[in-house]
């Protein structure tokens, strides 16, 4: 069956329907899955396997057979761990189908199909009887049902349910407890993900400053966590505030509620600072003694041990609703609250002279409400976007080439989303300036917004004026992958008939980067891992390929490389050019080439990204900022996604010996404003 999908198309911003078959979803979900980066976890492997062995051997000590509910099998992994370590039987649930049926298939392959049943269903609709999915409630709970935020896949509920209605009263758990941890710091770079920071600009009338209206100002933002590589941030962009301190546990092995609650804690800042930010994260233990442990915590707080890499969990930043001024020796109370799904964060100071009578009667006061935006600019921004506007280097960059191009007598049109470019415009004498869909600083008079689509612009909309200076960032909402944006293009083709025959564009041109590198650990999403903990796990491999060859293999994927560390293999490389003095051409623009390999390592893929050319002498670009020929280590634009090839067949090559050069062939199809890559070695 062949279904029609509705789709704006991010590049030529047109509406399309494409023909997409039953399979679809299904390919995607697997083919952007991070099946393989769990199965790479060998730290989470091997706790898990540990505390599996513990658990089924705790129950047959006491004489009973071991029925394990494994939930959220995947591919059946902590299943075939159970049933090799001597569990009776295992159910094995899994609500994804084409999950459910890879992981009957490898389970079937290693043995277990006698030992393990694989039910297709969500765990609250699972029946137990004698005609039921389940013959008998299970003894041992095994589940990984966690994201960064431990809580955000549902968990809760899901433990709750299955603690009614699907395991034994007492039953043991895998894991057995998590705990969270928070600790409070300032930073003024994460800080920058939240607030906008005022921006001054050296006008010809003296210094103006365009301050974000108190509605801005005073908005708690969004309740969605911050979900980042905490290793990457390196130490000088933070300053803590306070020891770590553990903010609440769940013993899994327990009834567990999933109502929502607030837990509170005291703290003592260890300095005078602004206290912005909680920076939280959990461990598990697998065993009730604490013995076998898998922790997220980050490098500053164990130095000593070896940090295992994983994208599957992360770190937590979290925005406090207002920075709170604190002096060291200072007592505060940090509160957590928490409903099903998430978490966020509010603190108190201690009052003077407080006892713990009053403690009491203080906590069970706290009742805060989840954040909601209520300025809109934490809905049309997301955090990376903040940072960008918050980067004082950039807006010079723009202000200078804007000083370039406008004259007294500019009629300036804007196109990007929520920029603060109109407003700069203004401030640098442009005598009139619209813009599409954004109001900001109350200048609706020298500001006028134009609430249509630029292809629907009339002479109306501009007052039959004609406009001498287009400008862009070009930033867009819907662009994932770095030439998204090139919708400035298509916009700026669409509102040629109302542009001066001397028009200026700002920027003039964009070009299209690419770079060989050696990627650190960001390859283990893509690569196979043929065996995990002794199980063959080939069939999960050949899903994800054969997902990726439905459609993605042919296209980069969006990561933020600043939390990806990869080292250059070869020198960055221009590999086309967009004039945007000119209109969008009706025919393809292409290219083929070869870069070489500067240096020993493997080719994991190539990284692409975007430069923009504002004026004379003046780039911005969206990917790499500095490159240390030495050693290849890479500086990337943190507010910005690049785009990654994988190169499928390097994946497994073992060390170039050089000279080596990597062949590609790039095409950009102007109708679609799709690029489509391919690269050999």
């Amino acid at each position: 069956m062949k279904t029609f999908c509705g789709r704006a198309n991010p590049t030529t911003g047109s509406m399309e329907w494409l023909e997409e078959g039953e399979d679809y979803d299904y390919h995607q979900e697997i083919a952007r899955s991070r099946y393989a980066d769990m199965l790479h976890d060998k730290d989470r492997n091997v706790k898990y396997y540990q505390g599996i062995r513990a658990a089924v051997g705790r129950v047959k000590e006491r004489g009973e057979k071991a029925i394990v509910l494994d939930i959220g099998t995947g591919t059946g992994l902590l299943s075939m761990m159970a049933a090799s370590a001597g569990a009776d039987f295992c159910y094995a649930i899994e609500v994804f189908k084409p999950m459910a049926n890879a992981a009957v298939k490898i389970v079937e392959k290693n043995g277990f199909s006698d030992k393990i049943k694989v039910i297709n269903k969500h765990s609250t609709e699972v029946t137990v009887g004698p005609d039921g999915d389940m013959q008998c409630r299970a003894n041992i709970l095994v589940t990984e049902l966690f994201d960064t935020e431990l809580i955000g896949e549902g968990a809760l509920p899901t433990y709750e349910h299955a603690h009614k209605y699907l395991v034994q009263e007492g039953c043991e758990s895998v894991p057995h407890r998590a705990t969270v941890y928070v600790q409070l710091v300032e930073s003024k770079r994460m800080w920058s993900w939240k607030k906008l920071f005022p921006v001054h600009v050296e006008a010809e009338d003296g210094e103006k400053i365009l301050v974000p209206p108190s509605e801005m100002e005073n908005c708690p933002g969004v309740p969605s966590v911050c979900d980042i590589q905490l290793n990457q941030m390196p130490s000088s962009d933070f300053t803590t505030l306070s020891d770590v301190v553990t903010m609440f546990s769940v013993d899994f092995s327990k009834p567990v509620q999933s109502a929502s609650t607030n837990y509170r804690v005291q703290l003592e800042a260890v300095k005078c600072g602004k206290a912005q930010i909680v920076l939280s994260w959990w461990d598990i233990d697998m065993d009730p003694s604490g013995m076998i442990n898998c922790t997220m915590a980050p490098y500053w707080v164990k130095p000593t041990s070896a940090l295992q890499w994983r994208d599957h969990w992360m770190q937590c930043v979290y925005f406090l609703p207002n920075e709170e001024p604190v002096l060291q020796g200072e007592k505060l109370y940090l509160t957590a609250c928490r409903d099903e799904y998430s978490v966020w964060y509010n603190l108190q100071k201690a009052r003077e002279g407080e006892n713990k009578a009053d403690e009491e009667e203080h906590k069970a006061d706290v009742h805060v409400e989840s954040p909601v935006c209520r300025c809109r600019a934490h809905l049309l921004w997301n955090r990376p976007r903040f940072g960008e506007l918050n980067d004082q280097n950039r807006t010079r960059q723009y202000i200078e080439a804007l000083r370039k191009v406008l004259k007294t007598d500019s009629i300036c049109l804007c196109i990007s989303d929520g920029s603060l470019l109109p407003v700069l415009a203004h401030y640098l004498g442009a005598k009139q300036v619209w813009y599409f869909f954004f109001k900001t600083n109350h200048l609706e008079d020298k500001i006028k917004i134009i609430e249509a689509r630029p292809e629907l612009l009339k002479p109306s909309h501009l007052e039959d004026k004609k406009i001498s200076v287009l400008v862009g960032e070009p930033f867009f909402t819907t662009s994932l992958l770095p030439w998204h944006n090139l919708y400035f293009w298509y916009a700026r083709t669409a509102v040629s008939t109302h542009l001066a025959s001397n028009v200026t564009v700002l920027p003039q041109s964009a070009s299209l980067h690419m770079m060989i590198v050696e990627f650190q650990d960001l390859w283990r999403i893509r690569s196979p891992c043929g065996i995990c903990e002794g199980f063959d796990v080939q069939t999960m491999d050949d899903m994800i390929k054969d997902s990726l060859n439905f459609r993605e293999s042919k296209e980069a994927e969006p990561h933020p490389l600043w939390e990806y560390p990869c080292k250059s293999l070869s020198d960055p490389q221009e590999v086309l050019t967009f004039d945007f003095t000119k209109t969008v051409p009706q025919h393809c623009l292409s290219t083929e080439g070869s870069v070489k390999l500067l240096r020993k390592g493997k080719s994991h893929g190539a990284v692409l990204w975007m430069e923009y050319h504002l004026a004379a002498d003046i780039s911005v670009s969206t990917g790499l900022l500095q490159m240390s020929n030495e050693k290849g280590s890479c500086e990337w634009n943190p507010h910005c996604k690049q785009a990654v090839y994988f190169f499928s067949s390097v994946i497994e090559s073992e060390i170039l010996s050089l000279p080596t050069a990597v062949t590609y062939a790039i095409n950009f199809d102007t109708k679609t404003g799709e690029i489509a890559m391919d690269f050999k070695l």
